[in-house]
């Protein structure tokens, strides 16, 4: 067997030798300066753009959330609100029942009213017309007591004659006609 010194036998073994340590170690340096250089101008701004990406989502998905809740608030205010409306229609309906009884009974006092003034107005007309009767009744009557006095100036007939004639006259004429 052969004895190697320590330096050849590294070389022999592995086949490595200074120029290619040299070559690895060169290779190895720029790949580091390649790795950083491209670190630097590709990855940074990916990683940017996946952040800024990310940040976008992360605060869209906050907006959904606020607009969602906001849309719940809304949905229920709007709930509210048309309960309340239909309180509001009720309340605008029996008012309007109010108002509707309250014209009906205007209308139907001025009815009365109206009504009680037509009946003074007949009752009156019928005074009127009871009184002119009355006095046309004793138009009649004097000018039937014209008449029997004329008879009785005639035939020159006494006091107690002349008196049973008028009391006979106004039997035949009866005392209720005249006097109403």
């Amino acid at each position: 067997m052969i004895l190697l010194t320590s330096g050849e036998s590294l070389e022999r073994m592995f086949g490595l030798d200074w120029q290619l340590i040299a070559d690895a170690s060169l290779t190895l340096i720029a790949v580091f300066v390649l790795f950083t250089l491209l670190s630097y101008l590709l990855f940074a701004p990916a990683r940017k753009m996946l952040e800024s990406r990310s940040e976008k989502i992360k605060n869209e998905l906050d907006q959904a959330k606020s607009d969602m809740e906001k849309a719940e608030s809304l949905k229920a205010e709007y709930e509210e609100k048309i309960k309340n409306i239909e309180k509001e229609a009720e309340e605008i309906m029996s008012e309007a029942r109010k108002k509707a009884l309250l014209s009906e009974n205007q209308i139907v006092n001025r009815a009365k009213e109206d009504a009680a003034a037509i009946v003074d107005r007949a009752q009156a007309e019928a005074r009127l017309e009871k009184q002119k009767m009355s006095d046309d009744i004793k138009k009649e009557i004097i000018s039937v007591a014209s008449v029997l006095a004329g008879k009785v100036v005639n035939a020159s007939i006494d006091t107690t004659v002349q008196n049973d004639l008028i009391d006979e006259t106004l039997k035949e004429i009866g005392e209720d006609t005249w006097q109403n």
